[in-house]
């Protein structure tokens, strides 16, 4: 499908293409060139506080598991199944 580049730099997605990818105003995009073609990626955006806040948890974690003071799940049905007994 043939999109014209205007003013300001801007391109109008087809409706066709939102609607497959699910598209709303607003939407984040990484845009890439590789090998001359122009990618845009979809992306989510979180605030860094949430990213640090997520990573400082995963920390805890590890420790945990390092020290097998946490579970361990051999699969995701067996979290699960322990999640349901609490």
């Amino acid at each position: 499908m043939i999109v014209e580049l205007r003013q300001k730099s801007q391109v109008t997605i087809p409706s066709e293409y939102v609607k497959q990818l699910s598209l709303n105003a607003g939407d984040k995009f990484e845009a890439i060139v590789k090998n001359g073609v122009l990618m845009l990626i979809p992306v989510a955006v979180y605030p860094k506080s949430y990213v640090e806040e997520l990573k400082s948890e995963l920390s805890l974690l590890k420790k945990g598991m390092n020290s097998g003071s946490s579970p361990v799940f051999h699969n995701v049905d067996d979290m699960f199944a322990s999640l349901d007994e609490e």
